[in-house]
């Protein structure tokens, strides 16, 4: 009997309340449809979470800063393998409860539009382009090659135009013009579900005044009608209850429900769905739309294999002997090497050598675990702290003198919000104790979990997990100013998971490590030291000052990221230093007209100058040479990294189909406008900051579109 059939039969045994009950995330036991039961509430955005050991990689936002698509895919690969493992075992031990299934609740692919949300984290940044493809290549690598059997279940969240503010999530409506909508909030996920996604979870909030996970408009209309999704969709958690709730576009849990289900929405995280016995008595949903909803759901349950017997499933002999091994903590350590960002680097400060010196490691953040975790984390045995990795590295080079000292504290407590911090607690404008026979001092500063993240899990935040002002905190910049004054050189290592304005004086150098997973301070000591070169690019704008940013819950992309920006950044898209030089030698085209149906391919070809084999990222962004106000200025639409020796050369060819140059217009439809455009080879946005900042000079060459 095939697939569809064993489907048909096992829904012909179910009563309604036994369908009903397969529609919520913790769907029981169905003995005499032969159904197990299951929980499809899990979670693995750089890690398998909330289940026990488990390796840690970078925050998903650092993954991007790694502009690296088949490294991602190999991330999500391992990800995947620890996921099958732990169901594998947890199933020998009859453990079925949540967390430990395979259907994973990533990626997330909304765009990261303004810096002050807590849960940009968790995203690939700002553009929707770059965003697509690390979102496809880790739903790939969570999915696997197999066309018959899922390795796990991928999921594209949250759908659609959601990104903060956090506070208002549960009743806020995302109004946004169709140009906008289709120009860079849907594309990846557009993405995502032409090349096989299984799973889609709507959002929070409404969108054009439709709550998303009842959205006539997102669910049925373009992610069923014009895309052709064909797996399932699920809501977020406890989403619908908001319907009536806080939305108030129904009056009782049963239509709630009911105007889910009819909308598409297939399975319930939350508590809402069990009310549909009441809605199909009410008539208010049918036998039939009740039966498509759970087909869909079995269907998955099916590509995954839990219906089959244990020797027809690939992935049967992965256990927990793959969990946290060291190829996966090797992986891991290699994540974070390639995101960290070099936003400065004065005189060459950096890297370090071994020479003799005394070096002062201060920060909070030098011994916070939270900087390494992010949110949703799983748990790892081999954490290594920045003052873990730097003892390490330095324990060998004798010549060098290393002493710790935390200085002031992360976040500032309510209950002291009166009082300036410094060494002593008291006084921020007294010298700080043992400065004077200092050489160098490395200071660890931004943000941690408590800070910024999901509404409820940061118990630093203000503002239900967002930023209020995305400038460093206030205390530590205070403390950074006094290390300053002392005179000494400072270098600078930022963490968090969201733009940090601050004054580029504080700093001979400045390190964005984001939060690097279980294996950041060892990857940060490896840059320190020049063991690696930094190759890390800014996947987000990061504006000077909050003031530059237009009001939080207005989802205009006018004067948004580097695409519409008017103001000159504090560092733009894309940019990142590194420790040797490039230069973009050209950029060629293979024809210089392109048409509806064709493509162009550029060749570039890229020098590294300096003295240090390293790996830079070759940027390819496309502006229109006669644009209108509310056309972007330029937009990617290829990267590759590339490893270069030192001296070398090395190009590459990157293949630019006709919707590159596509132009969205107010209705929300593609199309192409004759004319002539600029395709620009470069290593950041490109803008004039870039180049002043240390970027590479770009090159650029036309193409007629006909």
């Amino acid at each position: 009997m095939d697939r569809e059939s064993r489907i048909k039969e096992m829904i012909s045994k179910m009563t309604l309340e036994e369908k009903v009950s397969q529609l919520s995330y913790d769907a029981p036991a169905v003995e005499s449809a032969g159904i197990p039961k299951y929980n499809w509430w899990n979670e693995c955005l750089h890690g398998v979470a909330r289940a026990g050991l488990a390796t840690v990689f970078p925050q998903a936002i650092a993954l991007a800063a790694t502009f690296d698509e088949a490294f991602i895919r190999s991330v999500a690969d391992a990800i995947s393998d620890e996921g099958r493992a732990k169901y594998n075992e947890a199933v020998k031990r009859g453990n079925r409860s949540q967390y430990y299934g395979l259907t994973f609740w990533t990626p997330n692919v909304n765009i990261f539009r303004d810096p002050r949300w807590g849960r940009g984290q968790e995203t690939y940044g700002e553009d929707p382009y770059l965003t697509g493809r690390i979102g496809l290549a880790f739903m790939k690598g969570l999915q696997g090659d197999d066309t018959e059997h899922l390795k796990v279940a991928a999921c594209a969240k949250h759908y659609a135009v959601h990104s903060g503010p956090e506070k208002l999530r549960h009743t806020f409506d995302a109004v946004v013009s169709k140009k906008d909508l289709f120009e860079t909030y849907l594309p990846a996920f557009k993405l995502l579900v032409e090349n096989g996604v299984e799973a889609v979870m709507g959002a929070y909030n409404r969108t054009l005044g439709e709550p998303c996970g009842g959205s006539t408009y997102l669910l049925k209309e373009i992610l069923r009608g014009r895309w052709g999704f064909k797996g399932h969709v699920t809501s977020d958690c406890w989403a619908i209850r908001d319907f009536h709730e806080n939305h108030k576009v129904t009056k009782s849990p049963e239509e709630s429900a009911a105007m889910a289900l009819n909308a598409g929405c297939d399975l319930n995280c939350g508590c809402t769905y069990p009310y549909l016995t009441v809605s199909h008595k009410k008539g208010l949903v049918t036998d039939e739309t009740i039966d498509t909803a759970l087909t869909r759901l079995l269907r998955t349950r099916f590509k995954l294999g839990l219906f089959d017997p244990p020797e027809q499933d690939p992935y049967r002999n992965l256990g927990n002997d793959i969990v946290g091994c060291e190829k996966h903590r090797n992986l891991a350590l290699e994540a974070a090497q390639k995101s960290i960002v070099l936003l400065k680097n004065d005189s060459n400060i950096l890297p370090l050598d071994d020479s003799a010196r005394k070096i002062l490691l201060m920060g909070p953040g030098a011994a916070n675990i939270l900087t390494l975790l992010a949110n949703y984390y799983g748990m790892s045995s081999r954490l290594v702290t920045i003052l873990e990795g730097l003892a390490e590295k330095i324990k060998t080079k004798t010549a060098i003198s290393f002493e710790y000292r935390q200085g002031s504290l992360m976040y500032e407590p309510n209950h002291l919000s009166n009082v300036p911090f410094g060494s002593t607690g008291v006084d921020a404008e007294a010298p700080i104790y043992g400065l004077d026979e200092i050489d160098l001092v490395i200071a660890v500063y931004g943000l941690d979990g408590s800070m910024e993240g999901e509404e409820g899990d940061s118990i630093a935040s203000d503002a239900n997990g967002d930023r209020d002002t995305i400038e460093l905190p206030s205390w530590q910049l205070n403390f950074l100013r006094r290390i300053r004054k002392a005179g000494k050189k400072v270098v600078l290592i930022l963490t968090g998971g969201s733009p940090i304005a601050f004054p580029e004086d504080l700093a001979d150098a400045v390190l964005f490590a984001w939060y690097p997973g279980e294996q950041g301070g060892n990857a940060v000591a490896d840059i320190l030291f020049g063991d690696v070169s930094p190759s890390g690019k800014l996947p987000i704008t990061f504006p000077q000052s909050t003031a530059q940013l237009p009001p939080y819950d207005d989802y205009a992309l006018k004067g948004r990221t580097y695409r519409y920006m008017k103001e000159t950044p504090l560092y733009p898209f894309g940019f990142g230093l590194s420790y040797t030089s490039f230069r973009f030698d050209s950029v060629e085209l293979s024809s210089s007209k392109i048409s509806a149906g064709n493509s162009v391919k550029a060749k570039v070809q890229v020098s590294n100058t300096g003295k240090r084999d390293a790996e830079e990222v070759v940027q390819l962004y496309i502006a229109k040479d006669n644009r209108s106000e509310d056309e972007p200025a330029s937009s990617l639409r290829g990267f590759r990294r590339l490893k270069i020796l030192a001296g070398k050369s090395a190009s590459v060819e990157i293949e630019l189909p006709a919707s590159a140059f596509e132009t969205i217009n107010a209705e929300g439809a593609s199309v192409l406008i004759p004319g002539s455009y600029t395709v620009i080879a470069a290593d950041a946005a490109p803008l004039p900051v870039s180049v002043e900042k240390g970027a590479t000079k770009p090159v650029t060459a036309k193409v007629q579109l006909t």
